[in-house]
């Protein structure tokens, strides 16, 4: 008996090894179908831009546009940057988006915001909430969940992250209802006055 439950152990363990088991594969998910560029542009949601700088705060992550466009890795991202991490059936997602929008209008000349659909597997319906939202600063999609692996994982949706200009990176929890809201974050995360 005793035997029995020793080879039954290693059985055990030698099923829950990796060997021989292949890692997760990437997604297929498209992010930039011709449906989806079509309704970035009908919508006006901006372009991705790739940023310059040689080695910034944020992580090596390098994300998809969504709806088309350039892909931006994140670390040549500078600051003052707000990072806002979504996801389409996500309630206080949907809630806070205007609100990013308006500051988006009135101050993402001096503050660019990019939003983040994270491990969405359905960019239409991010798409969708776009358009019902508003929202026109630029979204990338990390349909792969990316950021889980770096220091921008989140527990909880959304999420912000603010890159200062020195390339300091802070975060905060989402769930905004108003411009004001959006602005006192932003002051307190980033050291501005707006």
């Amino acid at each position: 008996m005793k035997r029995l439950l020793l080879v039954g152990l290693a059985l055990l363990l030698t099923a829950c090894s990796n060997n021989g088991i292949a890692p997760p594969k990437r997604s297929n998910v498209k992010v930039d179908t011709p449906n989806l560029v079509s309704k970035k542009a009908a919508l006006g949601v901006e372009p991705c831009q790739p940023g310059t700088a040689t080695k910034g705060g944020l992580p090596d992550v390098t994300l998809r546009c969504l709806g088309g466009g350039d892909e931006v890795n994140l670390s040549t991202l500078q600051g003052p940057l707000v990072v806002n991490v979504w996801q389409s059936t996500c309630g206080p997602c949907r809630q806070e988006m205007p609100a990013l929008q308006e500051f988006h209008e009135k101050y993402g000349d001096q503050v660019p915001i990019i939003g983040i659909d994270i491990e969405d597997v359905f960019p239409g319906s991010a798409m969708d909430l776009i358009g019902e939202t508003g929202a026109t600063y630029p979204m990338l999609a990390d349909v792969d969940g990316d950021l889980q692996e770096t220091d921008l994982a989140t527990a909880f949706l959304p999420t912000f992250f603010f890159l200062s200009a020195d390339g300091k990176v802070t975060s905060s929890r989402g769930g905004l209802d108003s411009l004001d809201e959006v602005v006192k974050l932003v002051n307190d995360q980033l050291g501005l006055d707006l």
